[in-house]
């Protein structure tokens, strides 16, 4: 049996359902020595912002058990940069490149959208609404619905190309699944979610937080559990794909995902750990699929017994 690995996602057909989440692999070139950067899914680059963005101040990243705590600030050259310097790179890519969009306004995502429309080599947009490590913008935008669904229509509107527009959503609101219905009325093609929980790490001999900021995004295998079940609640809100991230480090892991519903995962947090975890993951599911007679990557889903 040589099972069907391909996933739809809009008229972007992907290769397969293991992608690398944007601010974990920064443009590709990064982990082109450790692993075959063509046998991905699907790439999410770092961020894009209109303007080069810095970041916040150091410290910003903290060890937890079962995670980590980032507070990276989508740190990025900006648009002008990402274009001269990191796009003519990643056409080169044979696997298929979604650049991560954030900003701290609505013209801030349109801006970004209008640019790269007349640039070659870019397969989709993911759009992020929930960044929770950013002062303006970001979390604001994901955790009001009219916004979410005004912002998606608007970038839909300014969309000449066929190319898919994914939402990527915040798990810290009260209902994800609304949220992800206004996506979609918005006119997105997916969503991706999780992005990463709001938590706090305190240095107690100094009595202060061991993040700068104070706050920041905790992500890792200690946040799965959420993320398969807001995965679970959203897929069964929306009728567009959703795509799963949140502590995946082995292929049963993301076989949680597909199961509770999403059509495909991005890997993060498990690249610092081991650069070849996307690669171990497909094989995995690979070997489930023949074991479970599942010939389609979509056809994993139904196969939940609840």
């Amino acid at each position: 049996m040589n099972p069907d690995l391909s996933v739809r996602i809009g008229d972007l057909v992907l290769p397969n359902p293991v992608g690398v989440a944007s601010g974990t692999f920064g443009y590709g070139s990064e982990y082109e020595s450790l692993m075959d950067l063509d046998s991905l899914g699907a790439l999410y680059t770092k961020a894009v912002t209109p303007e080069p963005r810095p970041g916040n101040e150091v410290p910003r990243i903290v060890e937890t058990p079962s995670g980590m705590l980032n507070s990276i600030g989508l740190a990025n050259p900006g648009l002008d940069a990402f274009v001269r310097d990191k796009l003519p790179e990643l056409r080169s890519r044979r696997c298929p490149v979604i650049v991560n969009v954030a900003g701290a306004s609505e013209g801030d995502y349109l801006r970004v959208l209008e640019r790269l429309e007349d640039e070659v080599g870019i397969a989709g947009y993911e759009i992020n609404v929930s960044c929770p490590n950013v002062s303006h913008g970001g979390l604001a935008f994901g955790t009001d619905t009219a916004l979410v669904e005004r912002l998606t229509a608007r970038l839909r509107g300014t969309l000449r190309s066929e190319r898919p527009l994914i939402v990527k959503l915040s798990p810290n609101v009260t209902d994800i699944a609304e949220v992800a219905r206004a996506a979609q009325a918005g006119g997105a093609d997916a969503v991706s979610c999780v992005n990463t929980l709001v938590g706090m790490v305190i240095d107690v001999d100094r009595r202060r937080p061991r993040l700068a900021r104070g706050t920041g995004g905790l992500s890792g295998p200690a946040i799965r559990p959420v993320g398969v079940a807001c995965v679970f609640r959203v897929s069964r809100a929306v009728t567009i794909p959703v795509i799963g991230i949140g502590g995946i480090l082995e292929a049963r892991d993301a076989l949680e995902y597909l199961l509770a519903g999403a059509s495909a995962v991005q890997v993060g947090t498990g690249l610092f750990r081991s650069p070849d975890t996307p690669a171990r993951v497909l094989s995995g599911i690979r070997d489930w699929m023949v074991r479970h007679q599942a010939s389609r990557v979509a056809d994993i889903p139904g196969m939940l017994e609840t």
